[in-house]
């Protein structure tokens, strides 16, 4: 009897464990997600990036099946659908490398192989870090030294004072547009922030302002005069624009991403006045000022021209300009680093803009490192001049063939339109489909392009991106592709696109 007592408590200690884990189990059952697509912000569910979106995923699948053995027509996936250059086969420039190196691992400067003027570039740079590492964070706005060295690097470009103040150093160019939109977005209804951004557009512009809901307000490039932006488009789309938001901005995209336009003087000299006359904030997205190919075009800095049209303008009209090592004859797109300049911007603005780069502490150290030896390179005399100068004509000089070649290619082939390459790295052809390929495309859900281009990727293994991912006129369909393959595989890739497509126009007509 007794010993039946003791046991009693054991049982009824076994019980309420037992009653509270069936309860627990039973809460965890009744228990859902907290973060459902349903209850999940609704702005990042109208977020599309085209050049990393469904085709591009699928080309990742198709690649794994190539890897596993299963049979296709083709034996590799070529990705042109991002201007990612050393994928694509481009090498590195060396001098950027070895600074590079130096800076991760200063005991290579007991390496004699590498030249002195590398060495004192890394010994100049790792001085201006925390503890003399680039593992160390730097101030929020960059490395005062890299600061210094870009003003300097825009007063020779500009032939027009830079202040280093004005320089917010970034993970990419990208970073940096994306909290200037950050800073301009405001209001909701009909005061919600509107941002003027061209069609076709480069994808992140569209992310964006998804992302902080703000209005996008689309002006047309003029395709049919090698994508000319034209200031009475503008006016058309601000007037549209008006009627449901506030447009506050206005972005241009020169030379221009995914359609290669250079834009000529006098055509940003209007834009800049149009901004005057309306009140509008510019971005000037610039990072593939380097990449100019086309004889009679040449790169203008908005920068430039506004401080050269002098009052009101230049002391009134307020701007944000972007560049990165990401493209130009550089390609380190990896190692994320760029650059913004702001001109005329509200003091107490300014000050709200390094508060928000602060929050993501810095940007990539090595990134910065970078981006000074682009800003200012080896100079005559010094022992890595002559290589540094050869390897970038070299890449340049390689990138205008390319253009050229593209443009001809395409252009041969009955059906496909494409203007000349002027700049940047893509082409961005017209394509007719016959009604029946839409009408195909419209039982399958996709758009006539999306259609297009996947059944180019899963006949030939070719990756590039559908033009309603950049955004078109309606009716038209085109596709953007990347011209940085080398010379060989870009051309075989040129004519079997031109294969593939004049066998996909016969098949649905």
């Amino acid at each position: 009897m007794r010993a039946l007592r003791a046991l009693r408590p054991r049982r009824l200690l076994a019980m309420a464990a037992a009653a509270a884990a069936a309860a627990a189990g039973s809460a965890g059952a009744r228990r859902g997600p907290v973060l459902t697509p349903e209850s999940m912000n609704p702005a990042v569910r109208r977020v599309e990036y085209a050049v990393r979106g469904p085709i591009v995923i699928r080309a990742m699948e198709i690649e794994q099946e190539l890897r596993k053995g299963v049979p296709k027509p083709f034996s590799e996936v070529i990705k042109a659908n991002i201007g990612d250059a050393h994928a694509m086969g481009q090498q590195p420039i060396t001098f950027l490398r070895q600074v590079a190196a130096l800076c991760l691992c200063p005991e290579l400067m007991k390496d004699e192989s590498l030249p002195s003027d590398a060495k004192e570039r890394a010994q100049r740079l790792l001085g201006a870090c925390g503890g003399q590492s680039v593992g160390a964070y730097s101030a929020s706005p960059g490395v005062q030294l890299v600061r210094e060295d870009v003003a300097r690097y825009i007063e020779r470009r500009d032939g027009v004072p830079a202040q280093p103040d004005n320089i917010f150093l970034s993970t990419g160019a990208s970073d940096a547009i994306v909290n200037i939109l950050k800073l301009l977005v405001c209001g909701s209804g009909s005061s919600r922030t509107g941002v003027l951004i061209p069609i076709p557009q480069y994808p992140l512009y569209s992310a964006a302002l998804a992302e902080l809901e703000a209005a996008q307000v689309n002006y047309y490039l003029a395709e049919e005069r090698c994508w000319a932006l034209d200031v009475a488009e503008l006016r058309r789309a601000l007037a549209e624009g008006r009627r449901r938001c506030n447009p506050r901005a206005l972005c241009i995209i020169n030379p221009g991403n995914p359609t290669g336009q250079v834009q000529s003087r006098e055509c940003i000299e209007q834009v800049i006045k149009f901004a005057y006359e309306e009140k509008l904030f510019l971005l000037a997205d610039e990072v593939y000022q380097d990449n100019v190919y086309a004889e009679g075009s040449a790169f203008h800095s908005f920068k430039k021209v506004l401080m050269e049209l002098g009052p009101p303008y230049a002391d009134s009209v307020e701007l944000a300009s972007f560049h990165s090592i990401s493209k130009g004859f550089m390609g380190e797109c990896g190692l994320r680093g760029g650059y913004m300049e702001v001109v005329n911007l509200h003091p107490e603005v300014k000050a709200e803009l390094s508060k928000l780069v602060s929050v993501r502490l810095c940007p990539p150290v090595l990134g910065q490192m970078i981006l000074d030896t682009i800003v200012d390179p080896p100079k005559p005399g010094e022992p890595s001049y002559e290589r540094f100068q050869a390897e970038k004509e070299a890449v340049l000089s390689a990138l205008a063939e390319k253009a050229r070649m593209t443009e001809e290619i395409f252009n041969r082939t009955p059906g496909i339109h494409c203007n000349p390459v002027q700049g940047a790295m893509y082409s961005f052809p017209r394509i007719d489909l016959p009604p029946r390929a839409v009408a195909a495309a419209k039982e399958k859900k996709q758009s006539p392009d999306m259609f297009f281009c996947m059944r180019l990727l899963e006949e030939t293994g070719i990756c590039v991106v559908p033009g309603s991912g950049f955004g078109q006129k309606e009716g038209t369909y085109h596709f953007r592709m990347t011209i940085l393959p080398p010379p060989e595989k870009l051309r075989i890739l040129l004519d079997k696109l031109s294969s593939f497509y004049t066998k996909f126009v016969q098949e649905f007509s």
